[in-house]
């Protein structure tokens, strides 16, 4: 059976609320203190990137969003960071990030290959972006990988063990993600029929 690249990108999706639906359960176990300690990254704290994380989600969502609706990009792309951090605390930043996660698997999941090559157009200081959804969506997985593993080595500095990440494609290891998946309210043969 040929999967198309649109369902790859839904899994893609699916796999991205997964990292993130365990890595923020591991970051909520940490007290205030190592939440918000700095630590040596790109983001100074773990609270900083992962509210970075979630800003730029909801940046690019919303324009992948906007597009798919035939509606203009927003003109003010400083609106979604406006603040620096928008969330003081791990279980705030759970509940967006899950709802923007959410989100996105719903744009993915809707997604034909036909309309992968549609144009996107994102609002920038000086100048709009355009980009097709598939390189939107490639550009938007890989910024999570990239943080998202920020996250994880500066969990290693913590009481809290960095939960693991990578268990996801494989069939043999549905067991490793039962738990999270029950939890997410997903079933395997949602995403991999």
């Amino acid at each position: 059976m040929s999967n198309p690249l649109s369902h790859h990108l839904f899994t893609m999706a699916c796999n991205n609320a997964w990292a993130n639906h365990r890595l923020l359960k591991a970051c909520a176990a940490l007290s205030h203190d190592d939440f918000i300690a700095k630590r040596t990254s790109f983001f100074p704290s773990i609270k900083a990137t992962l509210n970075h994380t979630l800003t730029v989600d909801w940046f690019y969502v919303d324009a992948l969003e906007r597009e798919w609706r035939g509606e203009p990009p927003h003109t003010d792309c400083y609106r979604f960071f406006a603040v620096d951090e928008p969330f003081e605390t791990c279980a705030d930043l759970q509940r967006e990030q899950a709802a923007v996660d959410r989100r996105l698997v719903a744009y993915c999941k809707a997604q034909r290959d036909a309309d992968l090559n549609r144009i996107v157009t994102i609002a920038r200081p000086g100048a709009a972006q355009h980009d097709t959804r598939t390189r939107l969506l490639a550009h938007l997985f890989q910024h999570q990988i990239h943080h998202r593993g920020q996250v994880h080595a500066m969990l290693a500095g913590t009481p809290v063990e960095p939960p693991q990440l990578d268990e996801f494609f494989c069939a043999g290891e549905a067991a490793l993600r039962a738990e999270d998946f029950a939890e997410l309210g997903w079933q395997e043969s949602e995403i991999w029929s």
